[in-house]
């Protein structure tokens, strides 16, 4: 049983044990949806050679022991993101139509992130 003056330390040591819980939940939230947003943009990215499908990866940007930052990015075929989502003029004449592959991504990314979030909370 607790007495009248340990319950705010008790209050206290209780909010921060969920705190800390929800700070990983968020961390492996943000590390999964990222995951899953670089498999959902290769999977529909247009496929010529296939380099550029298989050039997208995960980068960890920033963390603290609050926040988790990470970036999906084509690592090598980066000139192409935009030519190849928006469409492009040829260099003889005439337009190649855009085939978008990373907004979906980035929706269903969104989407994801905040289901997961709320299942671990």
């Amino acid at each position: 049983m607790t007495s009248v003056d340990n319950l705010a330390d008790e209050v206290m040591e209780s909010l921060h044990e969920y705190a800390e819980l929800s700070t990983s939940a968020m961390k492996k939230a943000v590390r999964k949806t990222a995951t899953s947003v670089k498999k959902d943009i290769s999977a529909n990215a247009p496929k010529r050679t296939g380099k550029y499908a298989g050039s997208w990866t995960t980068k960890k940007t920033k963390e603290n022991s609050h926040t988790l930052e990470m970036t999906v990015h084509s690592k090598d075929r980066y000139q192409l993101a935009h030519l190849l989502e928006k469409g492009h003029t040829k260099r003889g004449g005439g337009h190649v139509e855009g085939k978008p592959h990373i907004a979906p991504a980035e929706k269903n990314g969104a989407e994801l992130l905040e289901r997961l979030i709320r299942k671990e909370l």
